[in-house]
């Protein structure tokens, strides 16, 4: 069963692959985002403990987003959920209760899919899920081992129907034949209703403990995604940024490197229910600020 300080503990094993990132020694505490508005021109959110816990809104999180608005800053939602496309992520936000417009969305999927060359693909995605926005050669893996052997790179977006045996036969292939792996979300778990999912990075960091190379990992902490929202804000200086998230090795790490300012949410994602203080003083990763909701 993961935990709270078992994921903690993977992300600083595999802190060495993610960016490097100066943080600063100490957090404020707020108790609104309304009280720093003035001090930033855009709020980039988090959706996972942020926004929502698994299908349930956060409560209070659309009122915010429109506040916030209203006070003239810009709103851009950060998700490293790939396992459906922009229109199925605008959707599900929408099914939310939340009023948001396309350009507010970037998803890891958006940045992974653009990093796509001339392949056939062996793509791992949810079942329903029509891959309509993917424009390159494709197979769909699944427990056929023999299709493993035949494409010429992976596209993992969603480990929803993943299992130990299909995670061995893509290890296998690749151990006799590398090719490119490209992970659309970085993630190591999502939180949800009833605990913790796995998601794809948890198994992108098991193929590389495993020795495979040419593992690419897209999604917050890693750069793609934070060049898809500055390209966004072109107007918008790093320093006026601010990142709102629950983790401190995905969301306060991957905004530190940008030197954008960073929010640590506590109450409903990773650390729900733990002292987010411990976890910062044995990471060294402070937030700028913490709060309990947005």
């Amino acid at each position: 069963m993961q935990t709270a300080p078992s994921i903690f503990d993977r992300y600083e094993q595999v802190r060495a692959r993610m960016p490097h990132a100066t943080t600063p020694s100490e957090f404020q505490d707020i108790s609104s985002l309304v009280e720093i508005a003035d001090q930033a021109s855009a709020f980039v959110f988090d959706a996972f403990g942020v926004l929502n816990v698994g299908e349930t809104l956060i409560e209070g999180a659309d009122k915010r987003l429109d506040e916030l608005r209203a006070l003239g800053c810009e709103i851009r939602i950060l998700t490293n959920a790939a396992s459906y496309d922009r229109a199925g992520a605008i959707d599900k936000f929408r099914r939310l209760g939340l009023s948001i417009n396309d350009g507010e969305i970037i998803t890891s999927r958006d940045a992974t899919l653009a990093c796509l060359t001339q392949k056939t693909w062996g793509v791992i995605a949810a079942p329903e899920d029509q891959l309509f926005d993917i424009d390159q050669e494709w197979q769909r893996l699944g427990d056929d081992c023999k299709t493993y052997d035949l494409v010429d790179g992976f596209l993992f977006l969603s480990s929803k129907e993943w299992s130990d045996q299909r995670q061995a036969a893509l290890t296998k292939t690749l151990q006799k034949r590398p090719r490119p792996v490209l992970i659309g979300n970085a993630d190591l778990v999502a939180p949800r209703d009833n605990g913790f999912s796995l998601e794809p990075g948890y198994f992108g960091h098991l193929l590389v403990d495993a020795g495979i190379p040419n593992v690419r990992f897209f999604g917050k902490p890693f750069p793609e995604v934070y060049d898809l929202v500055e390209q966004s804000l072109p107007n918008v200086r790093p320093n006026r940024i601010v990142m709102c998230g629950d983790t401190l090795h995905t969301d306060v790490l991957g905004a530190a490197a940008r030197d954008w300012r960073t929010v640590l949410v506590t109450r409903d994602g990773l650390f729900a229910g733990h002292d987010t203080r411990e976890f910062c003083e044995k990471a060294g990763l402070y937030p700028d600020l913490r709060l309990d909701r947005i």
